[in-house]
């Protein structure tokens, strides 16, 4: 798979790639992730990439041209381009895991108040949001998507039913989990996780799921 990330501020994406799951991916060649600065997509002395918006109002507005130029000179025949946007679709575990089948995905991070609409309506497969609140730029929000893209990509994961047991990756929230040691100030491990029985512990877990999910997500019940 490609990812490539189209940002006025590239340098936020440094310290993730470099981490964890996102770095072994890239490292296994698995997944390839690039991160372009849009400036570099400008034409003009000051590498101008805003302007005020017609009609008025505060702030400034990303221009068109950059980040068609740069779709357009990166965008292949089974790209999908997602925008990074708080009027977008919320972000969801179905939605990753549909990105993570896409063979190339190029992300748009909004900036200042937002992007031309021009770039949604010729360019934007798919609107993008990680929740009801206003980031400065959309390239913290892009850097959140890329990671839960990447974990479902296979072979990325040490263990692929570990992204199957995710919270969300049923429909609902995942129930508590223990480790050792089996007993932790007066707190025990529920009897049920040592008992050896996995038909058991199965039911269980799914009983606890559920059961967590109604209590703090019950819309995702619905």
């Amino acid at each position: 798979m490609q990812i490539d990330v189209l940002t006025l501020f590239p340098r936020i994406f440094e310290g993730p790639l470099e981490e964890s799951i996102l770095k072994r991916a890239r490292e296994s060649g698995r997944v390839q992730i690039r991160v372009h600065n849009l400036r570099d997509y400008t034409h003009d002395k000051h590498h101008v990439v805003d302007d005020r918006p017609y009609g008025g109002g505060p702030g400034m507005l990303m221009k068109p041209e950059p980040i068609f130029e740069a779709v357009e000179a990166l965008k292949r025949d089974d790209t999908r381009v997602a925008l990074m946007t708080p009027q977008g679709a919320p972000f969801t575990q179905p939605r990753a895991a549909a990105f993570a089948r896409a063979p190339h995905l190029i992300i748009i991070c909004g900036h200042y108040e937002g992007v031309d609409d021009r770039v949604r309506q010729a360019l934007v497969n798919d609107e993008i949001s990680i929740g009801d609140y206003v980031l400065t730029n959309g390239a913290l929000a892009a850097a959140v998507v890329v990671d839960a893209v990447v974990r479902l990509v296979p072979g990325v994961l040490g263990h692929d039913q570990s992204a199957a047991d995710d919270s969300f990756a049923s429909g609902m929230i995942e129930g508590p989990q223990y480790t050792r040691p089996p007993e932790f100030r007066g707190m025990k491990v529920p009897d049920i996780l040592m008992s050896g029985d996995h038909g058991a512990v199965a039911e269980w877990r799914a009983q606890e799921a559920r059961k967590r999910t109604q209590e703090r997500r019950p819309d995702l019940l619905k």
